[in-house]
């Protein structure tokens, strides 16, 4: 087919017509869907988050220490299911502190050491941590989740690190 002139202005005008539709169409409304194939099971299966989505990072987070340490003795953190609350109380601050709930967490990732009394990693004490922030009456939903077992963390003291990803609709 020959265009002459006035036919490749009309075929441009309509290509750029087009263009800036496009460019005007509101975005697809993002979407987080958290899958879970048993109800009573502690954890996700998968959360699928959608392009468009909001999404934070947080870096792995330690335990504070349960009150400040008397003077010439060690801070004391407690012991796993101390720690692994503590740690979900700041992770809960820090989405807080940037419009996020508990309840857009997506996935969480446990880096649980041994605790030297036990003699081994206290895996019931982090889940139950995990329970007071997750299928409660605050937060009925709950996240994908992994959990290492590791030889240590930063320092002796410390039974568990989270690191965690929140996502949200726009």
């Amino acid at each position: 087919m020959l265009f002459n002139q006035t036919t490749a202005t009309r075929f441009l005008a309509s290509i750029g017509l087009a263009a800036s539709a496009l460019a005007l169409a509101p975005a697809a409304s993002a979407q987080v869907t958290k899958i879970q194939s048993n109800p009573s099971a502690l954890i996700l299966d998968a959360a699928d988050v959608k392009a468009g989505t909001d999404m934070i990072f947080l870096s792995g987070q330690l335990a504070s220490p349960i009150a400040p340490p008397a003077a010439g003795a060690a801070p004391d953190f407690g012991d796993t299911k101390t720690q692994t609350m503590s740690v979900l109380n700041k992770i809960k601050a820090l989405l807080a502190a940037r419009g996020y709930t508990m309840d857009d967490l997506v996935k969480l990732t446990l880096f649980v050491a041994a605790d030297p009394k036990l003699g081994k990693m206290d895996f019931a004490g982090a889940n139950e941590g995990f329970k007071m922030f997750f299928k409660t009456a605050d937060n009925p939903s709950t996240v994908a989740r992994s959990t290492f077992q590791v030889a240590a963390l930063v320092a002796p003291q410390f039974l568990i690190e989270i690191e965690a990803i929140a996502a949200k609709k726009r």
